[in-house]
């Protein structure tokens, strides 16, 4: 046949045609994903395989979106800046929304909230410092005010035990402000011995208002003193935002922590990362660290040193999303998706393989 050979040709030239059509498909289906090590949401094994939280997450979305990827590791301005000039497809690690970033990139729905904490270090002084935590002059002055409260209880009791029930709160003024302020004291503390106790309607009116108070205020002073007594033990510096102002603080830099600390004034230094910053604390070079909560709780509870603390409590609220560019065509797929899996048990399997049942 003479076309034989142009036959073969046109076979030929649209075979290659659907080569590179086809190489160029799988080409825009590899997706960059930019992320940075923040344990526990992202680490790096020997190997160089990502891991933890947010890469887990990020996997199993892609197995359901049928996607090719591959991470490539960056610091968090460039994982900020690679997303507006399409260097990546996403970004994610530990990336805090924040209003100053939602203006530059966009996010998908939050999968992890937490807030910041502060890390600072133990000292030998033990229940030295518990001790003098408890006698301090704030405690001493809670202590007062409890006292004068128990005496004007009292007293109230007094005014109406006075005259009808003098085997108990009769006598003299001070006596029987005495027997009243001790029969206060005793049914504030559920000692209740009952060897005073009043008969009168408007006393046992009063007894019984003071009954549910009292349970009130001896759960919130209990509460007072085991915070202090708690804080105090670990003999650190540092118990509350309030002990940042003059004290040596170290945050990473861009981070959502630099920015809470700009807006309070509390004068700070920043680390390049978050390791260097915790070794600069346990070698006493610096007070205190200030950064995400369950980061900070990650790496004290696995480092070898027991001097490192995080303190109780969280400062604010910190929303971890995935990044995406400006009106980015994935978003509503990656939010779909995102969703099927926090709302998985998958997802509580995955929080319990990294953190455990520890409090983050």
């Amino acid at each position: 046949m003479k076309n034989k050979p142009l036959i073969i040709s046109i076979i030929l030239l649209f075979s290659i045609f659907t080569a590179i059509v086809s190489a160029a498909d799988k080409n825009e289906q590899l997706l960059i994903i930019g992320t940075k090590v923040a344990p526990p949401f992202v680490m790096k094994n020997q190997a160089g395989e990502f891991h933890g939280i947010s890469i887990d997450l990020w996997k199993e979305m892609a197995k359901e979106l049928d996607v090719a990827y591959r991470f490539e590791e960056a610091e968090l301005p460039l994982l900020i800046s690679g997303l507006q000039d399409g260097q990546y497809h996403a970004s994610i690690a530990a990336i805090t929304v924040t209003a100053n970033r939602e203006k530059l990139i966009d996010f998908t729905h939050p999968y992890f909230t937490t807030g910041l904490a502060i890390a600072a270090t133990k000292s030998d002084r033990g229940w030295l410092n518990a001790l003098s935590g408890v006698f301090s002059w704030q405690f001493i002055g809670v202590l007062f005010a409890l006292c004068m409260l128990l005496l004007a209880v009292g007293f109230v009791l007094w005014l109406f035990e006075r005259k009808k029930n003098q085997e108990m709160f009769g006598g003299s003024i001070a006596s029987g402000l005495g027997a009243s302020f001790w029969w206060a004291a005793v049914t504030m503390t559920t000692v209740g011995y009952g060897d005073k106790a009043p008969t009168t309607l408007g006393g046992r009116v009063v007894g019984l208002i003071w009954m549910f108070m009292a349970i009130i205020l001896i759960s919130g002073f209990t509460a007072a003193i085991a915070s202090s007594l708690t804080v105090s033990h670990l003999g650190t510096s540092i118990k509350s935002v309030d002990d940042l102002y003059g004290a040596n603080v170290v945050t990473i830099d861009n981070s959502a922590s630099e920015k809470f600390l700009t807006s309070i004034s509390v004068k700070y230094k920043t680390a390049d990362d978050i390791t260097s910053a915790l070794a600069q604390l346990e070698s006493g070079k610096i007070d205190a660290v200030v950064y995400d909560k369950p980061i900070l709780r990650y790496l004290t509870n696995a480092s070898s040193s027991d001097n490192l603390y995080v303190l109780p409590g969280e400062i604010g609220q910190q929303d971890y999303a995935i990044g995406l560019p400006n009106n980015s065509p994935l978003r509503e797929k990656f939010n779909e998706r995102l969703l099927q899996v926090i709302e998985s048990e998958r997802w509580e399997e995955i929080k319990s393989k990294y953190l455990g049942g520890s409090p983050l």
